[in-house]
C-alpha cells in the first residue's frame, strides 16, 4: 500500500522520537544520582563510609574506586554493595583536613563503562572561625 506524502511526513517525527528514546535506554551508563557526601561530610580523623547511588546496577568485581589526595596520589578504596540496586559503599580511611576526590571506574550491569571524579573537602566543622 502506498501512503500519500503528507501521511508519510506525519509519521517521520514519531519514528525519530521513538528511535531516540530507545537508543538512550540501550546505551545507558552508570551515573551517580546521589552521594552521601552531600548530606554527611567527611570528618577529619574518622574512617568514613561514603554511599554512592547509581542509576543502574553495578558490577562490583569489574569496578574500581580510588581515593585521590594531594599530589594526585591514588589509593584503592574498598567497595561493597549496598542494600539497594545501584548502591555502592566506599570505605575511606581516617583523613586529615584537606582536599580529596573519589575517582571511580564503574561497569554498569548492562556492560557500559563510566569514569568520573567527585571532589570533596575534609574540614573540622566544630571549630568556629
Amino acid at each position: 500500500m502506498f501512503w500519500p506524502i503528507t501521511r508519510r511526513l506525519t509519521i517521520v517525527p514519531y519514528a525519530l522520537m521513538a528511535a531516540l528514546w530507545f537508543s538512550g535506554h540501550a546505551h545507558a551508563h552508570a551515573v551517580v544520582t546521589e552521594s552521601s557526601l552531600q548530606t554527611h561530610p567527611v570528618r577529619p580523623r574518622q574512617p568514613t563510609t561514603v554511599v554512592l547511588n547509581f542509576n543502574s546496577g553495578v558490577e562490583l568485581p569489574l569496578s574500581r574506586v580510588f581515593l585521590v589526595s594531594k599530589g594526585d596520589v591514588h589509593q584503592p578504596a574498598e567497595i561493597t554493595a549496598g542494600k539497594k540496586p545501584g548502591e555502592v559503599l566506599v570505605r575511606l580511611p581516617a583523613l586529615t583536613e584537606g582536599e580529596y576526590a573519589i575517582k571511580y571506574k564503574i561497569f554498569a550491569a548492562d556492560g557500559h563503562f563510566t569514569e568520573n571524579v567527585i571532589r570533596f573537602t575534609v574540614q573540622d566543622t566544630s571549630q568556629t572561625r
